[in-house]
């Protein structure tokens, strides 16, 4: 069966799953992940000055992101121009920049609210600094 937008995938399956989801083994993993969620927060409370780390996992992360779709800018460009002097960055880099701008402006967007059709289209208007064209129950927020 093709994909068709227009169309609903009616064959999904009904939820909640009727196999067992909370199996042994999956409980183990949920401690084994409860343990180094606790180390790494302990860790992140060592550094004097965590802002300097919050701030540039998303610039790197921006980086490797648009690497997918070769659009290439280095680190040292991102961060050169993360300072709001984004107008003056070549074009690759206020690309990774504006990825940046999305993934703050989304997390700051869960903060206050659930997360909804709006929330992804907000994102890709921050992303690709475009207007999304209006869908069934959205409209495109303007940002001027």
């Amino acid at each position: 069966m093709t994909f068709d937008p227009q169309k609903p995938d009616n064959d999904l399956p009904v939820l909640p799953p009727l196999a067992e989801v909370e199996s042994r083994a999956i409980l183990k993993a949920c401690i084994e992940a409860r343990a180094a969620v606790a180390e790494l927060k302990q860790a992140g409370e060592l550094i004097p000055n965590q802002a300097v780390l919050i701030n540039s996992i998303p610039l790197l992360e921006a980086r490797a992101s648009s690497e997918i779709e070769n659009i290439v800018t280095t680190a040292d460009r991102l961060f050169q121009f993360a300072d709001d002097r984004e107008s003056l960055a070549d074009p690759a880099t206020k690309e990774a920049l504006r990825y940046r701008t999305a993934l703050r402006e989304g997390f700051e967007s869960l903060r206050r609210h659930p997360l909804t059709t709006r929330t992804a289209v907000n994102i890709g208007q921050w992303q690709h600094h475009t207007l999304v064209p209006s869908l069934p129950g959205c409209r495109p927020i303007r940002r001027d």
